[in-house]
């Protein structure tokens, strides 16, 4: 297959709330495209994008997948993106990926929190954007209602190009508000109807409402609407597709991707409205040798570029990578720079995608997407490019992991498995992160939420045959003192041949220099030799990786050897290395120890009327509002609490604001625990 004229491509992706019907559209488009001969279905496991293991168990989409389809000689490229919240990251490549989405909202006369996330996503970037309302068969289902809804939120921006034509409350076609053609739904497409007289006598006042608002986009069709009092149809779709553009204008329309109908309608708006890569605003960049700040806009004549935007590991095949040619043409054979990592990789394998499907082509143009398989130091978000014309696309952005479990593996032979696993599946899902907690030693993963969790563990086990455990990981407590005390460390050990003698006087102290541990000398005339010296401070040092309370390591902590005795004959280094330990354990327990917590700065957005939900909340963890702040309806509150309390605070915070809250999260400070909280921890 040749490269495709970019004006010819329109990239959109599928998005919205979980199990509003965002895989059956994408099904429902490829099968009236003809690239499919059955409209899957996800209820029977046989969808095109659906299909890994774990997404066809759970009935829900896990990872983006790929396809394409034709349309009145345009090549529809379709990303179809999870709508469940712990896969923000895939929504994030899908983004970088498309020019365009397509949000599917549930015909329930509400607007659902996935909904508005995807939309307040879209007007904030400038993504242009259609609103489909699906299972406008469904019973009780209100497409007039839904559409209110979005239109009580967010204002003139949504614009109904298409008004319902309605039996038993229930939408069952429409008319065009451009057109003035009336279509009734049938399975499979449409059939043009009379238009119905109630609605033929509000189609001419809706189609002024529609022309004024297309004049409103461009100076030139407002002053032919000012001047003439009316736009053509050519120049009412030319003012809605500048609005689209701009972000400005939201197309909403319905059908139902599982009866297969308005389908046909949303495929003729795609091609119509939404705006081809030529047309988007350009992406930035760097240009890597100068570091200069550029921005690159679809051109197949330029050098090419492109960025990976999603891979897919298997360990049998091995990696497909998936990209976005912005620039240029990518053929097989070619020698490209990877200037992400700065190495040469060789072209061999290209593809189009049809969900796990791959169709061999020779070359992906500018403004494509398509697959390249067996690069070796390529993963999601690199730059490829022209030797000729280095560039590095700037990254895809990656939320913050906002849930923390320890890892292990189920097998104790199996932990090189379960870590090396792990960093493969890094490859497919850049937003969770593996890492060591050196206060614990405990090997922790990172990430959205439980159930991605859950499923990277699955993964592991299907893809490379080994099993992890997941746990709450252990709180990196310490221990410190908040007085002063003095204390004697004696070695004494007579045996047959030479023995053992030290002596030491310690003055133990909070307010170290490095806020860790200090050792001062302040011994005088000799009492414990200076070659001993350095033994009383090893034998201080390797005590304090263990507190006498609960055996958490000590912090803030100044020793000052100030006296002790010797032996001419017996003293030797280890005999002051037990002596200093032994002063350690005594002085410690003398000077009020205490042990010490980890607290964190916690920004939290949720929406006004969930702030006494939080705030509350916030005190039953012990936790402290710090400040409040207000930003068009969603508050910031700024607040601390102890890590303890806050292990499952992303669950928990989702499950009080149905998903609407977030927040993000920062170490401050160690602080002393109450004391009924220490007794526990020291009885444990």
């Amino acid at each position: 297959m040749a490269a495709i004229n970019p004006k010819d491509i329109r990239n959109v992706a599928i998005i919205g709330h979980s199990g509003e019907g965002k895989t059956s559209l994408a099904e429902a488009l490829l099968f009236n495209g003809k690239s499919t001969d059955r409209l899957g279905k996800t209820t029977d496991k046989n969808t095109v994008m659906d299909y890994d293991p774990e997404e066809m168990n759970r009935g829900i989409s896990i990872s983006l997948a790929c396809a394409y389809t034709t349309w009145q000689n345009t090549k529809i490229n379709i990303v179809d993106v999870p709508g469940f919240f712990d896969f923000e990251g895939e929504f994030e490549e899908a983004m970088r990926a498309v020019g365009s989405a397509i949000l599917v909202a549930d015909a329930n006369a509400s607007v659902s929190v996935g909904a508005e996330k995807g939309v307040d996503y879209c007007i904030k970037n400038h993504i242009p954007l259609i609103i489909f309302i699906n299972g406008v068969d469904k019973e009780n289902a209100n497409y007039t209602k839904t559409v209110e809804a979005f239109q009580e939120k967010y204002g003139k921006k949504i614009d109904s190009i298409h008004t319902p034509i309605l039996k038993g409350g229930k939408m069952v076609g429409y008319a065009s508000v451009i057109s003035g053609k009336a279509y009734e739904f049938k399975p499979g497409g449409r059939t043009e109807i009379p238009v119905p007289a109630d609605i033929a006598e509000e189609l001419p006042t809706l189609k002024e409402m529609l022309m004024e608002a297309a004049a409103e986009t461009d100076e030139e069709l407002m002053e032919k609407f000012f001047g003439e009092g009316e736009l053509s149809d050519e120049e009412i779709v030319t003012g809605i597709r500048n609005g689209l553009c701009a972000g400005d204008t939201i197309p909403v329309m319905g059908g139902s991707a599982t009866q297969n109908i308005g389908i046909i309608n949303l495929l003729n708006e795609i091609v119509a409205l939404m705006p081809s890569p030529l047309d988007r605003k350009p992406v930035k960049a760097t240009e890597a040798d100068s570091g200069k700040a550029i921005e690159v806009a679809c051109d197949p004549n330029a050098p090419f570029s492109a960025q990976v935007f999603k891979t897919i590991v298997d360990p049998f095949v091995g990696k497909l990578n998936i990209m976005r040619v912005f620039t240029g043409s990518l053929k097989g054979g070619m020698t490209v720079r990877n200037t992400t990592t700065d190495k040469d990789e060789r072209i061999s394998s290209l593809y189009f995608l049809k969900g796990k499907k791959q169709d061999p082509t020779e070359e992906i143009g500018a403004g494509d997407i398509g697959a390249v398989s067996k690069l070796a130091a390529t993963k999601t978000g690199d730059t490829l490019c022209d030797a000729a014309r280095k560039i590095v696309f700037d990254p895809i952005p990656t939320p913050e992991p906002v849930l923390t479990l320890a890892v292990s593996a189920k097998k104790s032979d199996d932990d090189d498995k379960v870590f090396q696993g792990l960093s493969r599946l890094q490859d497919e899902d850049i937003s969770f992160r593996v890492d060591k907690v050196p206060e614990t030693g405990q090997m922790v993963i990172r990430g959205m939420g439980e159930t991605q969790l859950d499923i990277l563990c699955k993964k592991l086990k299907a893809k490379f045959g080994c099993e992890a455990v997941l746990e709450e990981p252990r709180i990196p407590y310490r221990e410190t003192i908040l007085g002063r005390a003095e204390a004697e460390g004696k070695h004494k050990k007579q045996t047959g041949g030479a023995g053992q003698f030290g002596q030491v006087n310690i003055r133990y102290e909070p307010g170290a220099a490095d806020g860790q541990f200090e050792f001062v000398d302040a011994t005088v005339g000799g009492s414990v030799p200076k070659q001993f010296i350095p033994a009383v401070e090893k034998g201080l040092r390797e005590a304090i990786k263990e507190g006498v309370l609960a055996g958490y390591p000590m912090e803030n902590l100044k020793c000052t050897l100030f006296d002790g005795k010797y032996h001419p004959v017996d003293s030797k280094e280890i005999a002051f290395i037990s002596a200093a330990k032994l002063s350690y354990n005594e002085g410690i327990r003398k000077a009020n120890p205490v042990i010490l917590e980890p607290i964190y700065s916690y920004s939290i957005r949720v929406p006004e009327s969930y702030m006494g939900d939080i705030m509350g909340d916030m005190n039953k963890r012990r936790g402290r509002i710090m400040g409040m702040n207000a930003e068009g309806g969603i508050e910031l509150i700024e607040a601390e609490a102890p890590m303890a309390e806050m292990l499952k605070y992303s669950v928990d915070l989702r499950s009080m604001t149905q998903g609407r809250g977030s927040f993000t999260a920062k170490f401050v400070r160690y602080e002393a625990v109450p004391a009924m909280i220490q007794e526990k921890l020291v009885t444990k």
